[in-house]
């Protein structure tokens, strides 16, 4: 058995800007025009680095000092062969200090660079240490962000269609905006993200027309996302429903798949608990006959362990691709979709590791 410690934790703060072709507004407190990611990188007693992403957007300072004053010290001097018990210890030792938000999110950051140094250690992308024989490419969908703007939307719609995307995601509101859209999409399939914004009057009329219309899911209708018997009320309507990007932990999920909420679950790996929670909820999903379709608006770490978790993932599995344009990637050869296809790397653990000069560049104080 490995007797490789843990030598030091450290979270890194980057702010990459990015252009997305619309205003920026209608989905975050400010405007949203800068990925903000927080980095979690563990070295260990044999000098491995293993790295990690914690969710972060509009909240990367809370994260920080979670890991820094409380995370990072119960870290120090540990063994990192077993990223599950090394999980389960730190949610029950941190239980009093926030079960959900950013206390997990933390941890979510910790877990993945755990599985990125075990990967590493036997040699192998984190996909084919999950699986036997992981997908050696995964389908995506463009993830359109909100323009408020029918011309807009459908502008990008279209764009997405052209560049070869068979599915793309809204996240209008309106069905105003909606149906352009849906004039522009050709054969694509339509999904529709409306981040709770209705009430459950307006999700069943909503969700009676984007029926008719062929769309293909509806993605966190109503407010709060953890309402999942009204959730399971609504999927009366017919029309398949998505959520889960705002839970944490397999038991959330859980109690979403028991209700009958959803028929694609969408677990968050820099937010859920990183990679061992989501291999459970995962499970659940399986037994439960659901595909698990992953949250990941993410350009770190966080997109790397979700490509290789959807590359081990049964079902006709999609990868969110977040339809945006940053200023720089933090890898040099970040597998990007083509046609609708991403490539996944086959590297030891996550598959690649960061550019140090992106990290120095994009670093805040």
């Amino acid at each position: 058995m490995t007797k490789e410690t843990i030598r030091s934790v450290d979270t890194i703060l980057l702010s990459i800007p990015f252009a997305d072709g619309g205003r920026g507004e209608g989905l975050t407190p400010q405007r949203w025009a800068a990925l903000d990611i927080a980095l979690v990188r563990i070295e260990t007693s044999e000098g491995r680095i293993g790295w990690g992403e914690a969710f972060s957007y509009f909240c990367a300072e809370a994260v920080k000092a979670m890991m820094d004053r409380s995370i990072a010290p119960l870290l120090i001097g540990r063994l990192v062969g077993d990223p599950q018990a090394l999980s389960l210890e730190l949610q029950r030792r941190l239980v009093l200090f926030g079960r959900y938000g950013i206390t997990m999110f933390a941890l979510s950051g910790v877990d993945i660079a755990l599985w990125d140094l075990k990967a590493k250690a036997a040699g192998v992308s984190l996909g084919d240490l999950l699986a036997p024989a992981p997908r050696a490419a995964v389908p995506a969908y463009a993830s359109l962000v909100r323009y408020g703007d029918a011309g807009l939307a459908a502008g990008f719609t279209a764009q997405a269609l052209a560049e070869g995307y068979g599915h793309i995601k809204l996240h209008e509101t309106t069905q105003q905006d909606i149906a352009a859209c849906d004039a522009a999409r050709g054969g694509a399939a339509l999904m529709v993200d409306v981040n709770c914004t209705w009430g459950m009057n307006q999700s069943r009329q909503m969700a009676r027309w984007l029926r008719d219309l062929g769309c293909f899911w509806l993605e966190e209708p109503i407010f709060p996302p953890e309402d999942f018997a009204g959730l399971a009320e609504l999927a009366g309507e017919g029309l398949p429903l998505s959520a889960g990007e705002n839970l944490c932990t397999h038991w959330q999920f859980a109690q979403m798949i028991a209700a009958g909420a959803v028929r694609y679950p969408q677990p968050s790996v820099t937010k859920v608990g990183g990679v061992t929670e989501f291999l459970k909820i995962a499970s659940l999903s399986d037994r439960a006959g659901l595909t698990v379709m992953p949250h990941s608006p993410y350009f770190g770490p966080g997109y790397l362990a979700t490509l290789q978790l959807a590359a081990t993932l049964p079902g006709d599995v999609l990868f969110e691709y977040l339809y945006i344009w940053p200023e720089a990637q933090l890898y040099p050869d970040l597998p990007l979709p083509v046609a609708g296809l991403i490539t996944r790397p086959n590297g030891p653990g996550l598959g690649l590791d960061p550019d140090p000069a992106v990290i120095a560049r994009y670093r805040r104080a």
